[in-house]
């Protein structure tokens, strides 16, 4: 698939995918369906092929494509967060912004020692290379499909107009990237969203047993998850170094083999060729726990947050619905603007009843959701690693019938 790549550019350049539908997000209502059905990845950027199918009749066709980039998908999720009218929801997080900067890193460092190793070696760190930026990239679409299969999936979410917008119309919708005023305005806005939390969490108490208790728990579930993904990727990255390891025995091998040890020729070769068999199987041992446990782990870390963004804007509505209750007791006790205070605390508490009722509902959703994921991709995983055991197992077995019948 990634046949003559030779330098920094031909990485990122010219690469199309077709991945397979996300299995993140089960689709039971067919009513609405998105997937990125190709992507293709430029030197800076990675334009993504939105496909949909629907019969909702808010749609003005049935079947239609269009191409996105990566900031279209933040602003859309932009819009979710800024609508007061999704408060009461979990905004699926933002997909992660493509990141090939370690790919050609490696790539760079590569093509600076080769001087310094055999073709054959040089030729298999460069495929691991390929691999790892094949996977990266699918990662990368998978991210992306599973945000907007979430949207297409949540019975509110699907009709909003600007998901109609981004889905529909087939022009650029003309976003930008961020400039550093605007980054550090969103920096700001997060700081003080954060100060205020701890300021709500302090002062005002949640009348809500079964909130209280969510709160309680995301905050120490979040921990956990981070802490569990940084140990993931660091399993991971053992992994793969082990596949690095085993390129280099095996070259040092076939190296050992053609010089002045005819008679161990055959001896080194046949363990230089199954060095090599492993390394393949390490590497994918490494791919699949990336994927099935380190990308699980990474994606309900932020979906984890975003559930308790939503307790927060419960706890900012409570506290506003508090501030109308003092406000229209001094009115009534100064017998002055009683009927305005009166509509504005009927206003905050009807608010406040609604994000409540919406909130628990999405709360036990997302339980459910992240229960399901994990069982799926923690079977799927166990099921992939014995069957890579049994594959290392069987290769070993076969290079020791070999070598005996050699003997």
């Amino acid at each position: 698939m990634m046949d003559g790549l030779e330098d920094d550019n031909e990485i990122v350049n010219g690469d199309n995918l077709r991945p397979g539908r996300s299995e993140t997000v089960d689709l039971t209502d067919n009513s609405l369906l998105v997937d990125i059905s190709d992507a293709l990845s430029e030197k800076d950027k990675v334009k993504f092929t939105v496909h949909t199918k629907t019969t909702l009749p808010e749609f003005q066709k049935t079947d239609f494509t269009v191409v996105r980039q990566h900031e279209e998908f933040v602003w859309l999720h932009d819009r979710f967060v800024e609508n007061e009218d999704y408060a009461g929801y979990i905004i699926p997080p933002a997909p992660p912004r493509p990141d090939f900067d370690a790919s050609r890193e490696k790539l760079q460092k590569l093509g600076e020692g080769e001087g310094t190793m055999t073709k054959e070696e040089f030729n298999k760190m460069k495929q691991e290379l390929e691999a790892e930026y094949l996977a990266t990239f699918k990662k990368t679409v998978a991210m992306h499909e599973v945000f907007l299969c979430r949207l297409a999936h949540h019975p509110v979410f699907r009709l909003d107009h600007n998901f109609r917008v981004f889905l529909e119309y087939d022009q650029d919708l003309a976003v930008r990237s961020k400039n550093k005023m605007e980054v550090l305005g969103g920096f700001v806005k997060s700081f003080s969203k954060t100060s205020d939390e701890f300021l709500l969490s302090a002062t005002v108490k949640d009348v809500s047993d079964f909130f209280e208790q969510e709160k309680n728990f995301l905050i120490e579930y979040y921990s956990h998850l981070k802490e569990a993904t940084a140990k993931s990727d660091r399993m991971t990255k053992r992994h793969k170094d082990v596949a690095d390891s085993f390129i280099k025995i095996s070259s040092g091998l076939v190296q050992l083999a053609t010089t002045d040890h005819r008679d161990l020729e055959k001896f080194l070769t046949r363990v230089a060729e199954t060095f090599e068999k492993a390394r393949k199987i390490e590497g994918r041992v490494a791919s699949d726990e990336d994927l099935k446990l380190s990308d699980t782990l990474r994606y309900y870390m932020r979906d984890s947050f975003a559930a308790k963004r939503l307790l927060y804007r419960r706890l900012r509505c409570l506290a506003n619905y508090e501030a109308a209750n003092r406000n229209l007791e001094k009115a009534r006790a100064k017998n002055k603007d009683i009927h305005a205070a009166e509509k504005a605390q009927q206003e905050a508490c009807e608010k406040f009843e609604q994000m409540s009722d919406k909130g628990k509902e999405e709360l036990v959703d997302f339980k459910t959701r992240r229960v399901a994921a994990f069982r799926k991709n923690l079977v799927d995983l166990a099921e992939l690693e014995i069957k890579h055991s049994k594959a290392q197992v069987q290769l070993l077995k076969n290079c020791l019938a070999s070598l005996r019948e050699e003997e």
